[in-house]
This record gives structure tokens, sequence and C-alpha cells, in this order.
């Protein structure tokens, strides 16, 4: 993780679906930067096992609870930070789900359900920490996109996939309207990564061929990611919204 910098010292961040997989490896690398986390997830005991190892006291992380379908979740997440620690710099829209499953057997409800975690959710989230950083006159949010939402996805499920090409399209327009308020909105899109869910996803006989099939020969580093997080959340990276900055292996260039 980075060492503390004089940058980081005493601002705040929130990390959705902060409870495990990626956005545990998130919160862990924004807190190992001297930020103050926020580690929410719908799963509370699970964000709390993370903000605890994080730092037992809970002077420099915390547990929410948050439901991303909910706009009230995210207004109460943001009454908190303000409570606690006075102030709120950097939202990381991370929580989603993923269901594959082939287009045809889909059933609109579940589209629905995927639909309203994913895309709903970071919208939510941009929405109500967004008016608050305009009004602040700073703020960083980061959305997690996928290579799934810009190739249509192979491993997962079309309403995933088109909830992620839907983030894309977000973090443009929350970025454009929050520009010259000083708020930068930018997306990360990481093909594969060394996570438990790709490890389920993909059988374990068919892995040494689905590492061949990606043009660097691997899957990801979470850890890396986690690190592109940590500067474009930095009070250094004005210069840089709108964009989705992909981590893929190459499977997807532009």
């Amino acid at each position: 993780m980075s060492a503390p910098s004089a940058n980081s010292e005493g601002r705040v961040a929130l990390v959705t679906g902060g409870g495990n997989g990626l956005g545990e490896i998130i919160a862990g690398a924004l807190h190992g930067a001297g930020y103050r986390v926020a580690v929410a997830d719908i799963d509370e005991a699970a964000a709390q096992t993370v903000a605890t190892r994080l730092d037992p006291g809970g002077q420099t992380a915390i547990a929410l609870h948050l439901d991303v379908r909910l706009k009230g979740d995210f207004e109460a997440a943001l009454a908190a930070l303000l409570a606690r620690w006075g102030g709120a710099h950097v939202l990381v829209n991370n929580a989603a789900v993923t269901v594959a499953r082939p287009v045809m057997e889909i059933s609109p409800e579940e589209f629905d359900a995927v639909i309203a975690v994913n895309l709903r959710g970071t919208f939510l989230g941009c929405q109500v920490f967004g008016a608050y950083f305009r009004d602040a006159g700073h703020g960083r949010i980061v959305n997690m996109a996928s290579l799934a939402g810009q190739n249509g996805g192979t491993a997962t499920g079309a309403h995933y996939a088109a909830s992620k090409g839907g983030i894309v399209t977000l973090t443009k327009v929350f970025a454009r309207d929050l520009g010259k308020a000083g708020v930068t909105v930018n997306a990360i899109a990481p093909g594969p990564l060394d996570l438990p869910i790709v490890h389920k996803t993909v059988p374990a006989e068919r892995f040494a061929e689905f590492k061949a099939n990606i043009p660097v020969g691997d899957i990801g580093d979470p850890k890396f990611v986690a690190q592109l997080v940590l500067q474009l959340a930095s009070p250094e990276s004005g210069f840089v919204s709108g964009a989705t900055w992909d981590v893929n292996g190459g499977l997807f260039m532009r």
C-alpha cells in the first residue's frame, strides 16, 4: 500500500461494496494512503470486518450500511461522514452484482434487479455526493465500469454488460455537469482480475486457456486498480475527468 501522503491526510472517502472483493482492496489502499475511509456495503457485518481490520479503534475507518438502490441511504451515508469527520472528498462507486446467464434466458425482473444495483446505484451516488461536492467546490468520483460494458461481455450477463456500459456514459454526463465546480468524475474499466469472483466464474480446468486468450497472457492485479483509484482521487487529478481508464490486458484496444 502507498505510504500516507500530505495531500491525502484528512481527506474522507466512501467506497460502496467495500465489504469484499475489489471494494475491500480499494478501501485498504485509500486508508493506507492516509484517507479516512467509510466502508459501505449492504452487508454491514462484512463492511464492519473490513473497517475493523483497517482501524480497530474506528478513528480512521468506519462501516456503514448502504443499499445503493436507495437515494436515502446515500443521503444518510453522506450525513454520517459530515457528522463524524466534517466533510467528504471522494466517492468510489464500486458496488455491483453479476449474474452470468444467456441473454435469451434473462427475465425482465432479473434484468431490472441487476440494473438497479449497478447503474441506478452509480447514478444515485453521483447525484447525492456530486451535489455536495459541487457546493463544496471540490470532489472526486470514481465509478467502476468494466470491460464487459465495452465489448459486450463474454463471461457476464447482458444485464451486467449493459449496466457497465451505462456507467461509462453516466461518467461523462456527470463529468460535464460538475466540472466547473471543481469536481471530477472518472471510470475504471477492468478486465478479468485476480479476484474470487473471476476464479468462481472460470472453471479451474479452463483457467490456463482463459489466460492464454488474454494478449498479455495473465489476469490483472486488483491492487493496481486500487492504485489507479488513488491517482484519480488525488487533489492533483483536477485535469482528468470524463475518462474511462482501461485495465484489461489488451483485450480491448482503442
